[in-house]
């Protein structure tokens, strides 16, 4: 598929990986003004008609969680320099917000999310697919601390699920799309060299 305005990185890994710190450093290096990141976790499916009790035991690991339709069109109006309403999704209530959130274009797109590469069509868009690895333990404390801190969850719940859901859906569909990759990156944010790599080819990109 031919690109047209953007440069798209697409960035998977397990849970917690260091998913997000990849993009923080794509950003730091690259200027705010020159990326835009776009979280797969904004499209899970609005759920706001279940009952609380089925909200709950809805798998958010799986790839049915997700509006792949709406997330392959913004994708694609993004990399054809064009700006998107981009929804808000409440992980308190797993229901997507009313507002939304306007998107504007930029010259490096930046699409994060543990199924990212699990859509042929948009690993088609992506002009670098990029995979962030980490040890299991390390990913299960660092989720532990970010759902209790930021998403308002119980130490039980955030276990439950990594248990029921997050880990065999990371062997079922995670692990495997390691063989997508162009670029594998052990540690994420922390390795300096992969990520002086990756911007130094991602520059190449903008400047050709």
């Amino acid at each position: 598929m031919k690109r047209s305005t953007s440069v798209v990185l697409g960035v998977t890994g397990g849970s917690a990986s260091g998913k997000t710190t990849v993009g923080e450093e794509l950003v730091r290096a690259l200027g705010a003004q020159n990326v835009v990141i776009i979280q797969q976790d904004s499209y899970y499916l609005d759920l706001s008609l279940l009952a609380a009790d089925e909200r709950n035991r809805i798998n958010f690991d799986h790839p049915s969680a997700f509006d792949w339709k709406l997330l392959k069109k913004q994708i694609r109006a993004l990399r054809a320099g064009r700006a998107v309403r981009k929804p808000v999704y409440n992980f308190h209530t797993h229901s997507r917000m009313p507002e939304t959130l306007l998107v504007q274009p930029r010259p490096v797109l930046v699409l994060e999310g543990i199924l990212v590469f699990d859509d042929p069509e948009l690993r088609e868009m992506m002009d670098i697919k990029i995979f962030v690895d980490a040890d299991a333990d390390v990913r299960l404390i660092r989720r532990l601390e970010r759902d209790i801190r930021e998403r308002g969850r119980t130490l039980e719940s955030v276990v439950d699920q990594y248990l029921t859901t997050v880990r065999p859906m990371h062997l079922q569909f995670v692990e495997p799309a390691k063989r997508y990759a162009d670029v594998i990156i052990p540690e994420g944010g922390r390795n300096r060299v992969a990520l002086e790599m990756l911007i130094t080819r991602v520059r190449a990109l903008l400047a050709g």
